[in-house]
């Protein structure tokens, strides 16, 4: 019986039995293309966030403004604590005279927003209560950053002020960027390296929250 298939060519043969074989589905293809893009993206954001917001020129300005992190009940979170910690340091080397904390409440029953947890520690640790202001309504770093504009307006210190932000290394350059976009004039960046945070969870996590900003970004 002819079964269709030429027999007397066995190189047909086996190019109609290895053709299928060697076939890749698009599908496969499309996804190795969507894996080697994340990759390339995190890779990417990683090179970004380990510049830790750039150099520090160690030059005083006008305001230190600390970016809120988690309370712990009534007291700050390590997180948190160890921003202040740097903030209370940068502040007695007179890198500023002037201090700005933020970011609202995690939870409506939570006894104090990140802010006024924060000026309480600064309080505690010698900072002169008239020179701490609070930005308390905040609950992302843009909003951070964003809601102290007014503050610095009010503060008589306005657009053209000169401002220390104090935050984590991981957190450093994402900070920048928003506040030199938001139209900062002069940012100055300083950074303190974790000694309570997972380095490996909280730099992961910042791929994504970088990720976030540069979508947000495409809109301010």
């Amino acid at each position: 019986m002819y079964s269709g298939k030429d027999v007397s060519n066995p190189r047909s043969l086996i190019r109609q039995g290895g053709g299928r074989k060697r076939r890749i589905p698009k599908v496969i293809i499309s996804l190795l293309i969507i894996v080697l893009i994340g990759i390339g993206w995190t890779g990417y954001t990683q090179l970004q966030i380990a510049k830790a917001g750039g150099a520090s020129t160690h030059d005083p300005t006008d305001v230190g403004i600390v970016l809120g992190a988690a309370m712990w009940g009534e007291r700050p979170s390590p997180g948190l604590t160890e921003r202040l910690q740097l903030a209370v340091e940068l502040y007695n080397q007179g890198r500023f005279k002037e201090i700005i904390v933020t970011g609202g409440k995690g939870h409506q029953s939570d006894p104090y927003s990140e802010a006024e947890g924060s000026r309480n520690y600064l309080i505690e640790h010698g900072i002169p209560p008239e020179h701490i202001h609070l930005e308390n309504e905040s609950t992302s770093t843009l909003e951070n950053l964003k809601f102290t504009q007014p503050l610095l307006t009010k503060m008589n210190a306005g657009d053209e002020s000169t401002v220390t932000i104090i935050t984590h290394d991981f957190h450093g350059t994402r900070a920048r960027e928003i506040a030199e976009k938001l139209g900062y004039s002069y940012v100055n960046v300083e950074t303190v390296s974790s000694q309570v945070l997972s380095p490996i969870k909280y730099f992961s996590r910042e791929t994504l929250a970088y990720t976030k900003w540069k979508w947000d970004e495409l809109w301010l």
